[in-house]
């Protein structure tokens, strides 16, 4: 059987996605995103109730469809969150899960968004790595 290595499937696999896959902008802009959120400003500043601080909350996690707009939306919210003073960082934090909605980050101004939205190369080269060894197509020379 010919040697299939890990290094020549990420080659090809980074290919495909390059190929398939064009880049795309993020449609979501950060004013969108503060019109989603502003009726959570009462909520995160400790002046007033959540109120319908969640619809928009759930509404911008709907509009999020693509992972450039996830990006946009996380960057967009970290920005927001740190251009206010007065901002319950603590509040903030704990706003997806009070409305419902799961995302895999924090919303902080500290928020590496690019570690959260983008795909990871080296897990799936470990996957394919695990798969040929599984197949037995290694070469064992």
């Amino acid at each position: 059987m010919a040697m299939v290595s890990c290094k020549s499937i990420c080659t090809l696999l980074m290919a495909a996605v390059v190929l398939v896959a064009p880049p795309s902008e993020a449609t979501i802009s950060c004013g969108t995103v503060a019109s989603y959120v502003q009726s959570c400003l009462p909520y995160v500043t400790n002046k007033g109730p959540l109120g319908s601080c969640c619809s928009g909350v759930k509404g911008l996690n709907a509009a999020a469809k693509t992972k450039e707009d996830r990006q946009s939306v996380c960057n967009c919210l970290k920005s927001l969150v740190g251009s206010y003073s007065g901002i319950n960082l603590g509040k903030v934090a704990g706003l997806p899960g009070v409305c419902g909605v799961s995302i895999p980050y924090k919303i902080s101004p500290s928020t590496d968004c690019s570690k959260y939205v983008l795909v990871n190369f080296t897990v799936i080269c470990n996957v394919f790595k695990n798969l040929i060894d599984l197949l037995g197509l290694r070469n064992t020379r």
